[in-house]
């Protein structure tokens, strides 16, 4: 199986991804930001991999350094 699991810290941020590209669609996407999570639920569905993401940041300066470290992380 093709697995990986990453992880980011930083100042702002805190982002964990766990990736199965053999799997089946299944998604578990939590970032704080509902359009970044339902266009990741998305991607997993139609490119038929397994994808869980967890990310906390500092949302109420903006969103931009949590979809940054989420896209960064995610590779």
């Amino acid at each position: 199986m093709r697995i990986a699991e990453v992880r980011r810290k930083t100042a702002e941020t805190e982002i964990l991804i766990n990736i199965n590209l053999d799997g089946r669609g299944q998604h578990d996407v939590q970032t704080g930001i509902g359009f970044l999570d339902h266009m990741l639920n998305h991607v997993a569905v139609h490119g038929l991999f397994d994808l869980e993401v967890k990310a906390s940041g500092d949302l109420q300066v903006d969103v931009h350094h949590t979809v940054e470290d989420v896209a960064l992380v995610l590779g």
